[in-house]
């Protein structure tokens, strides 16, 4: 059969995406190339939230298909995801040799389409339609590849989004919110633990709105067609929301022992999920909150729908359940009509906060969106040089942060060799933050007690001889920023 390289662009859920299709391929009969060259179909599965992305996806796809002219190759080639569900047939003509394009709500038909490419009934494929049911047609997970199981699962419970900021494109390339009943996804996290996976890390676009939106027939968007209607929570407490049943009923599944999710919308955070920080041991102490900006006003013209005062409430009310909770989030420098004053309104919030990470963006205006045709454009070079003094604050932040961890005993996950150093072992605390030690595979999924003893950049270094691993010969220490 045909062999199958696939490269991703953007965020958590084109990887979840990427993977399903790759269980799909495999399930089918393809096998998976190693690289491009060695590939019979290369597909790229495509991000649209900034330009940058999309042009580097474009130029990609032009240079292969220049390659494979040059060479004489016949290969097949494919966007998927984002872009192509933006763009469309228009990728056709702008990348010529491309003869697949697959939306959001069509990689379910990945493999089908292909089998129809190669046995020549088609010659070019361009599906972008919306398709009902498309949030639970993609559930498979790669088999253990070269003898491992990964340690940690993604498992999206949703698809789309209804919040439409100002500056977004996903609403237009995700679709409209659509759940997954909680039935299914439990089912799911059950079949990844009984492979041994350890830690499932939830995924939407706005994952705390999981549920609210009803399904088709007007019932919850959490329940599945042949489910009876809820009854009341019965326990004299307020009622929980979609998204808290959820994180309840994972939490009762056997053999996972930790829980993520990501990412989730400042207005999700109600006192239920505050307080189930507090009462779930296996949702883990990390919260990635897009706060986006500092400033009131350029809140208000990004349509976020909430203020700086009720985001630093958030964090407080988390802090005072979790006194050592990481929390991370997102932050737009550059959006159109923001002032100096703005601006400096964010750094401030940084320095409040004392985020443990934060992704840090230039506004990239988007096609059809409100924010693209809002006046107050800034030159590139004041979005530039914003952008580099607020990475310089962040970064000495996080500095701080980081070494504040030196001598503490921490709990880690270990997911495997450290990407850097192979020849070292890397786990995760339960506030999100990278560890390398001196381990072995026999490491591989457990949960271990080790004393940080050095700091480097976005990276932590354990010592697990504290708590009884033999250590294996060191090697010269090496910074690994791994986050």
């Amino acid at each position: 059969m045909p062999s199958v390289y696939i490269k991703t662009y953007g965020c958590q859920m084109n990887v979840r995406d990427s993977e399903a299709v790759a269980a799909q391929l495999l399930a089918r009969g393809y096998t998976l190339a190693p690289s491009e060259e060695q590939a019979d179909i290369v597909l790229l599965n495509t991000c649209s939230v900034r330009d940058h992305a999309e042009q580097t996806a474009l130029n990609k796809m032009r240079a292969l298909a220049a390659d494979f002219r040059r060479s004489g190759r016949e290969v097949v080639l494919g966007f998927l995801g984002c872009m192509a569900q933006s763009r469309g047939a228009e990728l056709l003509r702008q990348v010529p040799g491309v003869d697949l394009v697959l939306g959001t709500q069509k990689l379910h038909r990945t493999a089908d389409y292909l089998d129809e490419l190669l046995r020549g009934r088609r010659t070019a494929v361009v599906d972008t339609a919306p398709e009902a049911g498309s949030e639970s047609a993609i559930r498979e997970h790669l088999p253990a590849l070269n003898g491992s199981t990964p340690v940690t699962a993604y498992v999206s419970i949703m698809q789309g989004c209804n919040q439409h900021c100002t500056f977004c494109i996903v609403p237009q390339t995700r679709g409209p919110e659509r759940s997954r009943s909680i039935r299914d996804i439990v089912a799911e996290c059950r079949e990844l633990a009984a492979r041994g996976v350890k830690e499932v890390i939830l995924l939407g676009q706005i994952v705390t709105s999981y549920g609210r939106r009803p399904g088709p027939d007007g019932r919850p968007g959490w329940l599945a067609p042949d489910e009876p209607w809820p009854v009341a929570d019965g326990d004299g407490g307020r009622p929980r929301s979609p998204f808290v049943r959820l994180l309840e009923a994972v939490h009762e599944v056997d053999g996972i022992e930790r829980i993520r999710f990501t990412a989730p919308h400042p207005k999700g955070y109600g006192e239920d999920l505050i307080e189930a920080y507090g009462r779930l041991p296996k949702l883990v102490e990390s919260a990635h909150l897009p706060v986006q900006s500092g400033s009131n006003r350029i809140l208000k013209l990004m349509r976020r729908g909430y203020t700086r005062e009720r985001f630093l409430e958030i964090v407080a009310r988390l802090r005072a359940v979790k006194p050592g909770m990481g929390i991370s989030t997102d932050i737009i420098v550059g959006f159109p009509g923001e002032t100096e004053e703005d601006f400096e309104q964010t750094l401030e919030l940084c320095r409040e906060v004392e985020f443990d990470n934060v992704f840090l963006f230039k506004y990239s205006p988007r096609r059809n969106t409100p924010a693209a045709t809002m006046p107050g454009a800034l030159p590139q070079e004041v979005i530039e040089e914003r952008h580099a003094r607020a990475l310089e604050l962040i970064n000495q932040i996080a500095r701080r942060r980081y070494a504040a961890m030196v001598g503490r005993t921490v709990q880690i996950l270990v997911e495997g060799p450290s990407k850097k150093n192979p020849q070292r072992m890397m786990g995760r605390t339960r506030c999100n933050k990278i560890v390398v030690f001196e381990g072995s595979e026999r490491h591989r999924g457990q949960l271990l007690d080790v004393r940080i003893v050095r700091a480097g950049s976005y990276t932590l270094y354990g010592d697990p001889a504290i708590v009884g691993i033999a250590p294996v010969e060191r090697g010269a220490p090496v910074d690994e920023a791994e986050g």
